[in-house]
């Protein structure tokens, strides 16, 4: 089956340009269009996408919103936020509300058509200079590194690995385990914690300290 996608952004032209890049692609088919926040709500609602290429700035409601409203809604749509404006406020603002990406539109064609394929198959996507800005968010003052109580020693391991941004090979070579096994402990640690990605493991770990630059 097709990824489906909406696209919601104010300007036509933009639009347009995302519906090209991503209709020539196979497995891909965008869905439907909106033009602010408020017509996105409601066409997710009604059509419930894999993937919503959101802008920021729109009238009615801005994409931030949008994606609060998309996400508590609990359609499993998945979203993207998509800016000209490079600014730290939007990004920490789009993860927490809950977004899987974060995507400047000045990214290649490439890079557009990964961020639909990446989310919609569970992954998050920043880029690494994304995830240094993370890093340095929620990292200036070290804390007492403590294990969360619902984790297991074992699955604070990984978490501890997670937030240094080692991928489940790393893990499993770090910690003398089967990649399986990691898949699994990483998947028990999300779900225990509330957490919708490995991005968002890396915010709660840097958010409370659990590891700091270089620890």
């Amino acid at each position: 089956m097709s990824l489906r996608v909406v696209l919601a952004d104010d300007q036509d032209l933009v639009r347009a340009g995302f519906r090209v890049i991503l209709g020539t692609e196979p497995g891909i088919e965008v869905v439907g269009e909106a033009g602010d926040g408020a017509e996105a709500v409601d066409l997710v609602a009604e059509l419930r996408p894999d993937v919503v290429l959101m802008d920021v700035q729109m009238p009615r409601m801005d994409g931030l919103e949008a994606t609060r409203h998309i996400l508590s809604a609990g359609h499993g749509t998945r979203v993207v936020i998509l800016t000209t404006f490079d600014r730290e406020d939007y990004l920490f603002e789009a993860l927490q509300a809950g977004a899987s990406g974060f995507l400047l539109k000045n990214a290649s064609p490439e890079d557009l058509v990964e961020s639909v394929r990446v989310v919609a198959r569970g992954d998050a996507l920043l880029s690494p200079e994304v995830t240094r800005r993370v890093i340095a968010r929620f990292s200036t003052a070290p804390r007492e590194r403590t294990r969360p109580p619902e984790l297991t020693d074992r699955e604070f391991e990984v978490l501890v690995e997670l937030a240094k941004g080692a991928s489940n090979a790393e893990i499993a070579a770090a910690l003398f385990l089967g990649e399986t096994t990691v898949k699994t402990h990483v998947s028990r640690v999300l779900t225990k914690l509330g957490l919708r990605d490995r991005t968002h493991a890396v915010v709660f770990a840097y958010e409370r300290g659990i590891v700091t630059p270089g620890g």
